[in-house]
């Protein structure tokens, strides 16, 4: 199968097979999304800024003109060995699903077309195309776990020559996740903050990211975990009055709940109880959370902490897709989640 797992797609953008000629990236974190297009279009060696190199175009201008993407594909190119064939924002695209097909069955000798797509199911037809295809190659970009976050960190920090504390890393943590670009924003932002120092403090990474912003993301998102609905409904409400965006509150539960699940398994696999799991957590559970995490983990199973994950996940895409009701959608999901809390607990 023409595809890879999510954390396979970073080493094979490190040396990109020839032999693939549709590479589809897609996932719900739209800035991973971009940033790994920005990647692989980088590998190809074109210059990115000559329009008869590489030609940008929409997906849902490709639906409006069948046939257009094919055309562009066998197109000769004329001041270059081949052209990158940029397709933006896609989604379940029928007319782009049934180019890439044509294409997949006789591959482009010219050409390299590079897909961005949105959550994209198991079973729509673009991925079902380009992962059934020899010279395809399908990339999953999901939000960053916190190994992810992690690496992201060190990244980022040790370009300014930054050290950080391993407290002001949870704290910084928090606020991290769910959109990679977002994400690379606020380590700008801190590392710009703390220039001329040697090391993050707590209170740098209060200061930069607003501690009152994320005090109130973490008593809501511990209130879904802990199945409070009422409770996590008043912290939401505040959040909002306060003009935090609706994406924040819902890429911390992602990375909450991430974080459970790996905890979760690791007491079925090596059968031990809550307690020892916390207690063996790097990086460690902050004590103040202990009791919440050790009772989240005695009451979720991991089929219930996965359900949470892909519902949390569908709603961070669908904001992105409806800003105008990602208020709306970001409320619906977390007091279902936390609602589906309350039920395991019982």
């Amino acid at each position: 199968m023409a595809q890879k797992k999510a954390h396979e797609v970073d080493g094979w953008l490190g040396r990109p097979s020839p032999e693939a000629r549709i590479v589809l990236i897609y996932g719900p974190d739209r800035g991973l999304v971009s940033e790994r297009a920005k990647r692989f279009a980088a590998s190809t060696g074109l210059p990115l800024d000559d329009p008869f190199s590489v030609i940008k175009l929409s997906a849902s201008s490709l639906d409006a003109e069948p046939g257009r993407l094919v055309d562009e594909a066998r197109t000769v190119p004329m001041f270059a060995s081949r052209r990158l064939i940029w397709v933006l924002d896609a989604r379940g695209d029928k007319g782009l699903a049934d180019g890439v097909k044509v294409l997949l069955e006789e591959p482009p000798a010219d050409a390299v077309v590079l897909i961005e797509a949105g959550d994209l199911k198991k079973g729509a037809p673009l991925r079902t195309a380009v992962e059934g295809g020899f010279s395809g190659m399908a990339l999953p970009c999901y939000a960053d776990d916190a190994r992810g976050i992690d690496r992201l960190i060190d990244e980022e920090l040790g370009k300014a020559g930054l050290a950080i504390t391993l407290e002001a890393r949870q704290q910084l943590k928090a606020a991290l996740g769910g959109d990679r670009l977002a994400s690379r924003s606020e380590l700008e932002k801190l590392a710009l903050y703390c220039a001329g120092q040697q090391r993050i403090e707590i209170d740098d990474v209060r200061a930069a990211t607003g501690d009152a912003s994320t005090a109130s993301v973490d008593g809501a998102v511990d209130a879904v975990i802990a199945g409070k609905a009422a409770e996590f409904d008043a912290a939401f409400a505040q959040l909002m009055a306060s003009g935090s965006a609706p994406f924040l509150p819902l890429s911390s539960a992602l990375r909450q709940f991430q974080t459970l699940l790996s905890m979760r398994q690791a007491m079925e696999r090596e059968r031990k109880p809550a307690a020892a799991v916390v207690a063996l957590a790097r990086p460690p559970v902050f004590f103040a959370r202990r009791q919440l995490v050790e009772a989240a983990l005695g009451a979720w199973s991991a089929e219930a902490i996965m359900r949470a994950l892909e519902r949390l996940a569908a709603a961070v895409l669908e904001t992105r897709r409806r800003p105008d009701l990602a208020r709306a959608l970001a409320r619906q999901a977390l007091l279902a989640t936390a609602i589906e809390g309350a039920r395991a607990r019982r």
